[in-house]
């Protein structure tokens, strides 16, 4: 691999038989589940590998491993509009940038379709649970910034815009390690669902058995990658010693499904491992070099906190009453988070793809071209201008948003007074409404 392998801080005796320690350490990929999850009922399944297993048998049986809108919305009984809003947003999550799906024009992406082992996985997180962040202690703190009766009010009391500020927010969010550590939780207790939904059934020896091909694995890439900096253009089986040998001009063997869980799970474990380490030693006040995505410093009202790393979001955090610009040359990342700003102007002019603003009030944000995905969360007051193939706006109140974006905007959740409108066409354009 191009990337660097995190070493495990654990040995392996290597005369012994059991199977050795992992030597690599696996992240989630943050995309799917910050910008990949819909409110749409019957996306969550009581049990989700029997629906899903029998969805998969179902939309393959046209021996097609692409899936469009019309099959999708038959088999889920969902409307089109909604199973449109499937494609376009797991288009927007996908780990490959040569998918057809990824490329498609608007008006192609219906015929197109998704790849069918990409969907199910899609389909199969839509039930994780979000880390949120922890409620407010002291009622009377919030009384006291929240003056008037809201219609918020006992919905987002906790996470209301000024009661953040007030509180110090660093102490109620959670951290980039918070969600990490969640989402790697979340992959251990669900890994043998996924990997049962990538496989194959084969009959030997007297008993039918699951095993995972080469190309099933790689599908494993929409949730997971290995290394510091990611593993876009790399495939992912070169990572795992069940295909990492393998003749490019000869199939590889299919690997017993069993043996993929138990390796992944040793991978799994040493990765928490590893972030509860490195939240010890932000704790302690040691916060490493290599860090930089988990140590955090408390914002002042005339400065951001500013945290940077290649695989991490940038970090725009407490900027109050001032101006804050970031030029292209200024950035590293490939996606930025706008947090707890208040009575300011926000300028990031950059490409991106992917951007996040949560908790700003009374505030003007602009944002660059994000080719992927924007979300906008709990913000009040706030005026967003930017342009992005897409933009959901969640649980926000008497904001304006001048948008360029090339899918129907996405409102979900308990909004109030938005103003949505396209600036070439000083109008309001149609959104989505779940």
């Amino acid at each position: 691999m191009t990337d660097p392998i995190e070493p495990s801080t654990s040995t392996s005796d290597p005369n012994s038989n059991s199977t050795p320690t992992p030597t690599i350490l696996l992240h989630p990929r943050r995309e799917p589940f910050e910008h990949g999850l819909l409110p749409i009922q019957k996306l969550i399944f009581t049990d989700p590998v029997q629906a899903l297993t029998q969805l998969k048998e179902k939309l393959s049986s046209s021996f097609a491993l692409r899936v469009g809108s019309a099959a999708l919305a038959d088999a889920l009984q969902i409307s089109s509009d909604h199973a449109r809003l499937i494609l376009d947003t797991l288009s927007s999550v996908l780990h490959s940038e040569s998918d057809p799906l990824v490329t498609a024009r608007p008006e192609d992406v219906d015929s197109i379709g998704a790849d069918l082992r990409d969907l199910v996985l899609f389909l199969y997180i839509q039930s994780y649970k979000r880390l949120l962040p922890r409620s407010h202690k002291d009622s009377a703190a919030v009384a006291d910034v929240w003056p008037s009766t809201s219609a918020f009010d006992g919905y987002l009391s906790a996470l209301s815009p000024l009661q953040l500020v007030r509180s110090n927010t660093r102490r109620f969010m959670p951290s980039q390690a918070d969600e990490e550590a969640h989402q790697l939780s979340y992959l251990q207790k669900h890994l043998a669902n996924i990997l049962s939904l990538l496989s194959e059934h084969v009959e030997g020896e007297g008993k039918e058995s699951m095993v995972l091909t080469i190309e099933g694995f790689e599908h494993l890439g929409f949730l997971i990658h290995f290394g510091d900096k990611g593993s876009e253009g790399v495939p992912l089986s070169q990572a795992a010693p069940f295909f990492a040998n393998s003749d490019p001009d000869m199939p590889a063997v299919p690997v017993l499904a069993s043996q993929v869980h138990d390796w992944l799970l040793e991978i799994i474990a040493a990765s928490l491992e590893h972030v509860s380490e490195k939240n010890s030693a932000k704790e302690s006040g040691s916060p490493s070099s290599s860090d930089q995505d988990i140590a955090m410093s408390d914002a002042s009202p005339s400065s951001a906190k500013a945290s940077q790393s290649v695989r991490s979001s940038f970090f725009i955090e407490g900027v109050s009453k001032s101006s804050y610009v970031k030029q292209a040359s200024d950035l590293k990342n490939s996606s930025v988070k706008v947090i707890n700003c208040h009575d300011s102007v926000i300028y990031v002019l950059a490409p991106l793809r992917y951007a996040t603003i949560y908790g700003c009030s009374d505030a003007t944000i602009v944002l660059g071209a994000v080719g992927k995905a924007v979300r906008v969360e709990h913000c009040e007051r706030v005026h967003v201008i930017l342009a992005s193939k897409r933009v959901c706006i969640v649980n926000c109140r008497e904001c304006i948003f001048f948008l360029g974006v090339n899918q129907r905007p996405l409102i979900v959740g308990d909004n109030h007074k938005l103003q949505v409108s396209d600036p070439q066409a000083s109008s309001f354009v149609n959104a989505t409404r779940i």
